[in-house]
């Protein structure tokens, strides 16, 4: 498996609160920044069998912090994957772990999202999303602990 921890059950295994600490570089500027805080995975009363995923923390960027947060709805797909989606309900990417790893991509306008989902252990999941076109460009590296 190259080091990977194949996941069976996405929501399964996602399923509870994470530390988070995410960097956030602009290739175009080398302007760097820094976001730490927890995700909770909870039932989502509006989707039967879907999570809410609830980010909440602080993002550093030069030099400035502010509270952020970020709402994430993950419901269920065939064979343990998941479908995930923006809060409002529209298609952000596919997630399938039962390799521990998985490449996802998104378009927004001119831009393109690639994300890489590995899985390390039962307790430390991490994503790295490369963001490419005409308005961004930047690397943003997650890493996920769980937490109790």
């Amino acid at each position: 498996m190259g080091g990977f921890w194949p996941v069976p059950d996405v929501l399964g295994y996602l399923a509870g609160r994470w530390r988070v600490s995410r960097s956030v570089r602009d290739l175009a500027s080398g302007a760097e920044g820094q976001f730490t805080g927890v995700t909770e995975f909870r039932a989502d009363g509006e989707e039967p069998g879907a999570l809410l995923h609830l980010e909440s923390g602080t993002f550093v960027w030069q030099g400035v912090a502010r509270p952020a947060e970020r709402t994430l709805r993950f419901l269920p797909g065939p064979d343990g994957t998941a479908d995930v989606r923006f809060a409002d309900m529209r298609p952000f990417h596919d997630l399938d772990l039962s390799t521990g790893r998985h490449v996802a991509g998104h378009p927004c306008s001119a831009d393109l999202y690639r994300g890489e989902f590995t899985v390390r252990d039962a307790d430390h999941w991490r994503t790295v999303w490369r963001v490419r076109g005409p308005a961004k460009d930047l690397v943003l590296r997650t890493g996920y602990a769980r937490e109790g």
